[in-house]
Parts: structure tokens; C-alpha cells; sequence
């Protein structure tokens, strides 16, 4: 199937005693057994539960994966990536991370003796250098939140190769619609399905999508143990969000690259970060990894004044000032405030991630009002 097929058939099936054609909310916590130890293929809704399957096998087809894992949120994802580790295991991750993801590596995991060492991906040797005997984990974003700065997946396997370390990619930003991290020789993919794939800021769920069967059943292992797993009706409404994925990500390409060159021609903005933006500096590699651009632009303030962006987001009225990213409805954030503000002030400061700073979600509302109310905010 090619992909907009896909999003809607792959993995999918007709509810076998019924007919549905869409999968049903299967609101059970247990399934009779016939015998002890007899059963239909679900025993207890932890371990498996019909609508999350049916999510569980869309999400390893889009990403063309041997298995997929529905979570409550895109953290607990992460945190069944992390308990694949033990305690001595490094991970190296790239330095510009999701304020969440920074949060659990730093606050909660180094307690456990795992090491983390942060840096710019921008160079593949900059990683080859940390690299050591006990590296298990490579962490990838890309684009990468706030900054949007890109990674070359295929380098960072090459590093990896041969030597016994999983590299996972949060795929949250761009979506397989643009990227598909697994085809790259990426081991793991994460989502933060409560963005792009759900689609409608409806639902708070996390993905993760395994290359290969093995690696899947020792993910399931500790999703099954640790509970983290995703309720059936919120099954239902990412899997229903993934059917409009592809036309959805399309049209936020769109606007996202309209909005794009607006900021850039505005005597108020200094900065403009899209890779779909030639004044990209990594422009080329967006071109060969990706299919599009997305959705996802920040930019600063020639005065550099934190001031002028609080102003900003407070006049904005199309665009709503609010966490998140990925649905329907454009948002704008002020990262230092808001999902950065975990991140050491230093350590924004060391990235890049500047009190000026602002990151748009574009949604899928007609260019021109957009636009419009950018130009409104700016007045």
C-alpha cells in the first residue's frame, strides 16, 4: 500500500462478528476464557485489548515497523525506551530535547545510574566522540523542539552500527507522513501521539513503533509491567486521527511554509527557523529526509525582548496561546515560559532557546487569516 492508503487500511480489519467497518470501543477491563489458559487471543485489557490493537497495527504500518505500542502519553513511552537500559548504561541525546523528555533523562533516570551525555547533532562526529563501551542508547529528535534543527538519521546509524546501541527517533514533529525513521535504520520510533497523529488536541497518547519482532516483544514485556498502557476510547481517537493524517500534514505543510515566508519578510522578526526556509542550515538534508516541512516554525525579535513576544502572544486571536503542538487549530508558545521552562535558564541560554523566542504550530485554517492575525499581533 502507498501511504494515504495506509492511514486508513494498513493493518486494519472488519470487526469480525459484526462487520464494523470501523473498529469498536471495546470497554472491557477481562475476556471470558473457555478453559483455563483457553482463550480468544486477550485475557486482560493491560496486556491487550482489541481497540488498541487495532491502533498498535496502524501504527507499525504507517512507520513500517514490525510492532506497534499505544501508550497514555508520549513520557510513558519514553520511559519504556528507558527501562530497556541498566543501571552503568549511557545515553547520548541530542542537546536540543523536548522539555519533558530533558526533565525524565536529568531528574528521574540519572537517579538510576544511567548516564546522559547531551549534544549538538548538528555534526555526526560530535556523537562518534562520546561514544564509549557502555553507550546503549542514541536519542533523536528531528526536527528538534524548539530549535527545528534536523539530524541525519542515516549517520547516526552508521555510528551505531555493529556495536550493540539501539538508536531511537521521536518522530513527533514531522510525522511518517514526511519521515519515516525506521526506513533510515532506525530501531525505535516515538510519538507524542497526542500531537499530529490524533490530530484534534482531543487525546493525550504516546507511540512507539519497533523495527524488528524481538525488540517489540521486550517493549510490550514492559509495557504489559508497568502499566503505562493507553484506554481503549482514546485507542479510538488517535486510530480515527491517523485516517486524516496525510491530508492533514499536507495542508500544514502548506501553511506551515506560507507562514514561513511572511516572518521572514517582517521588519520586526530577526530569525525565522523552518527547514523548508533555504536560510536553513540544514536545508539540503530537510530536502533528502523528509518529503515536506510540517507545520512547526519559531522565530525571534530584532529587539531580542522578551517583552515584544509575551506582547505577541497576547494579541494573537487565531492562532491560541497554549501548550501542545499538531492539531487542527494553529498555537503559539513561548518556550522559555512555557514547554522549556523545565530546561535550566543557562542551559536555553547555552542552546539557543532565547526569552524572544517563539514556536507557531500552524495549523490547517486558511492561509491569508493566519497571516493576517500574525500581522494584527505584530502591530
Amino acid at each position: 500500500m502507498n501511504f494515504n492508503t495506509k492511514v486508513i487500511h494498513g493493518g486494519q480489519h472488519h470487526e469480525s462478528a459484526t462487520g464494523s467497518v470501523n473498529v469498536p470501543v471495546f470497554l472491557t477491563s477481562t475476556f471470558a476464557q473457555k478453559s483455563p489458559g483457553v482463550h480468544s487471543g486477550y485475557e486482560y485489557s493491560r496486556a491487550a485489548n482489541p481497540t488498541r490493537q487495532a491502533l498498535e497495527d496502524s501504527l507499525a504500518s504507517i512507520e513500517n515497523g514490525a510492532r506497534g505500542l499505544a501508550f497514555g502519553s508520549g513520557l510513558a513511552a519514553i520511559d519504556c525506551v528507558l527501562k530497556l537500559l541498566n543501571p552503568g548504561d549511557e545515553v547520548i541525546a541530542v542537546d536540543d530535547l523536548y522539555g519533558g523528555t530533558y526533565r525524565m533523562f536529568t531528574r528521574l533516570f540519572e537517579k538510576y545510574q544511567l548516564k546522559f551525555t547531551f549534544v549538538n547533532f548538528d555534526d555526526a562526529s560530535k556523537i562518534a566522540d562520546v561514544v564509549t563501551d557502555k553507550t546503549k542508547l542514541i536519542w533523536v529528535e528531528t526536527p528538534t523542539n524548539p530549535l527545528m534543527k534536523l539530524v541525519d538519521i542515516k549517520a547516526v546509524v552508521e555510528i551505531a552500527k555493529g556495536k550493540d546501541i539501539l538508536v531511537a527517533v521521536d518522530n513527533t514533529f514531522a510525522t511518517p507522513y514526511l519521515q519515516r525513521p525506521i526506513d533510515l535504520g532506525a530501531d525505535i520510533v516515538m510519538h507524542s501521539a497526542t500531537k499530529y497523529l490524533g490530530g484534534h488536541s482531543d487525546v493525550i497518547a504516546g507511540a512507539l513503533i519497533a523495527k524488528d519482532a524481538e525488540l517489540g516483544e521486550k517493549l510490550h514485556f514492559i509495557q504489559f509491567a508497568s502499566g503505562g498502557i493507553l484506554g481503549p476510547h482514546d485507542s479510538y481517537l488517535v486510530l480515527r486521527g491517523i485516517k486524516t493524517l496525510a491530508l492533514r500534514v499536507q495542508r500544514h505543510s502548506e501553511n506551515g511554509m506560507a507562514v514561513a515566508k511572511y516572518l521572514e519578510s517582517h521588519p520586526a522578526v530577526d530569525k525565522v527557523i523552518y527547514p523548508g526556509l533555504e536560510s536553513h542550515p540544514q536545508y539540503d538534508l530537510a530536502k533528502s529526509q523528509m518529503k515536506d516541512f510540517g507545520g512547526m516554525v519559531s522565530f525571534t525579535f530584532k529587539s531580542g525582548k522578551k517583552e515584544d513576544a509575551i506582547k505577541f502572544l497576547e494579541k494573537v486571536k487565531v492562532f491560541t496561546l497554549a501548550e501542545s503542538l499538531g492539531g487542527v487549530e494553529s498555537l503559539a508558545n513561548h518556550p522559555a515560559l512555557m514547554t522549556h521552562a523545565s530546561i535550566p535558564a543557562e542551559k536555553r541560554a547555552e542552546l539557543g532557546i532565547t526569552d524572544d523566542l517563539v514556536r507557531l504550530s500552524v495549523g490547517i485554517e486558511d492561509a491569508e487569516d493566519l497571516i493576517a492575525d500574525l500581522e494584527r499581533a505584530f502591530s
